[in-house]
């Protein structure tokens, strides 16, 4: 890879507006990103909403907003010729593309590098059984190379209908260096024959677009995912029958589950999609950081970096080629590094906005102290009800706590009456829990059998913060009516 200028790089993520936003979508675009910033050059937001039937506007802005969330900013397109395609976000529209898109099937047409093709879906399920009772690989047969003036006059006297096809040529090997995989090869007779460019109804598809919208916004380099491959073939041909340059591809590995299976949103649900993660309060920072180290390993071992930093040692040659695996555990370590380092009046801000809890309750002091007991115990911002429920409610005791508690009748007997007799100091978490300590010391008690049944009376669970944090912050007369209902 030479000459990386900032007037040279150019890359791009180019979603569909025909489903939600997928996390791999995201990876994707951190790469280009990345890869972007960090030879000077530029990353631009394409939309590929030309498919009209499946594009729909709410996946066009949970699209847009995913990204905004994330903090994935792209740099605005000043191409000479492409200002109707550019829009007031910077966001090209290549649905606006279209009498450009149609000028180049005709410059195709008329350098015999493309043909209508006059085969009717009968005729190609003809085609197809024919194949498959030979157990030939299925695929159009190029025909349409090779119609007479006779079939041409008789396809337009019966009024068929036609798809434009790019001829591919004889058979050959088409080969690139793949900025991921290395060296790749693909012949033209696995790419299923000659492939419709323009569909019946002017509507041009996939393969062909992408080409001509990269070529006119100067992309040099493709980063996208490893299911692409054949598609890279098909656009590589078609760079070629135009003459344009062609671009260096990255394929990268797809995000697989553990069990091995292409994470999908039809399959997995949502945790495919970036909805979730917005919904439930993970942190923007934290999940790019996750995302783009499922498959990228820092040369010095770096794992917590944001977007600026991580640009600054980006390398595409440490993208690995084997599938990523979708790990919540991961993402939720890297999601409570970041929060840890959240200042508190910015953590508490974000807090309130997933409770469904009074928080006034507390004093101050008293709330500042609960926040960042339980800040460790945080996967996520949602996790906060959780963590706080039974300062307001006790839960339901299962039948672990049950007979936990059943065990401690002398122990949380004599807590009673010593909670009772007055001698019990509340307005301190550290007094508290030296109290705690000298009854296990008269009662023999010390650890787990000490801590443990009291805090299941006051908690309904195992763990949590500083018990004589629980018992200061709940107060006498609630401690007291908790304990009333075990003793």
């Amino acid at each position: 890879m030479t000459n990386l200028t900032s007037k040279f790089v150019r890359t791009r993520i180019a979603p569909s507006p025909t489903g939600n936003l997928h996390i791999g979508t995201v990876r994707t675009a951190l790469y280009n990103l990345l890869f972007a910033r960090k030879h000077g050059g530029h990353f631009y937001f394409r939309l590929e909403d030309t498919d009209m039937e499946r594009s729909k506007e709410e996946f066009t802005q949970e699209i847009i907003d995913g990204f905004r969330f994330l903090g994935i900013e792209w740099d605005r397109p000043d191409f000479k010729d492409f200002a109707d395609a550019v829009f007031e976000d910077g966001i090209v529209r290549q649905s606006t593309r279209n009498s450009a898109h149609r000028a180049y099937i005709e410059q195709l047409i008329s350098s015999n590098r493309a043909y209508k093709c006059y085969t009717t879906p009968d005729e190609m399920e003809k085609l197809r059984e024919s194949q498959r009772a030979k157990k030939l690989p299925e695929g159009y047969d190029n025909r349409g190379r090779n119609y007479s003036e006779d079939q041409l006059k008789d396809f337009q006297s019966e009024n068929r209908s036609f798809v434009i096809r790019l001829n591919l040529g004889p058979e050959r090997d088409i080969k690139w260096s793949d900025l991921v995989r290395g060296e790749m090869s693909i012949n033209t007779r696995d790419l299923g024959g000659d492939p419709v460019i323009m569909k019946a109804n002017g509507q041009v598809l996939y393969n062909f677009a992408v080409v001509a919208d990269d070529a006119d916004m100067g992309i040099t380099h493709v980063f996208r995912g490893e299911d692409h491959l054949t598609n890279t073939a098909k656009q590589i041909t078609i760079y070629e029958a135009f003459g344009f340059p062609v671009p260096q591809f990255g394929h990268l590995p797809l995000i697989f589950t553990k069990d091995r299976q292409k994470l999908s949103k039809r399959k997995h649900g949502d945790i495919a999609g970036v909805e979730k993660y917005i919904r439930e309060g993970y942190l923007p920072s934290a999940l790019n950081n996750y995302l783009v180290a499922t498959s990228y390993s820092c040369p010095s071992g770096q794992e917590i970096f944001d977007l600026a930093h991580g640009a600054s040692f980006f390398d595409m040659a440490c993208v690995s080629k084997s599938p990523a695996v979708y790990d919540i555990d991961k993402l939720n370590w890297y999601n409570r590094e970041y929060m840890s380092k959240i200042p508190y009046p910015e953590l508490l801000s974000e807090l309130k906005k997933y409770t469904k809890f009074d928080l006034n309750k507390f004093s101050t002091a008293d709330l500042h102290e609960l926040i960042e007991a339980i800040r460790g115990n945080l996967n996520k911002f949602i996790d906060i009800d959780e963590n706080i429920d039974y300062f307001y409610t006790l839960p339901e005791l299962g039948a672990e706590l049950l007979s936990l508690i059943g065990e401690a009748k002398v122990l949380l007997t004599e807590l009673t009456a010593r909670i009772k007799s007055g001698d019990y100091d509340f307005s301190s978490a550290e007094q508290m829990k030296s109290q705690i300590n000298k009854l296990g010391e008269d009662l023999n008690l010390k650890g787990k059998k000490l801590f443990m049944p009291i805090r299941a009376v006051l908690s309904a669970r195992q763990h949590g913060p500083d018990l004589g944090l629980i018992m200061k912050l709940l107060g006498k007369d609630t401690v007291l009516a908790r304990l009333a209902d075990f003793g």
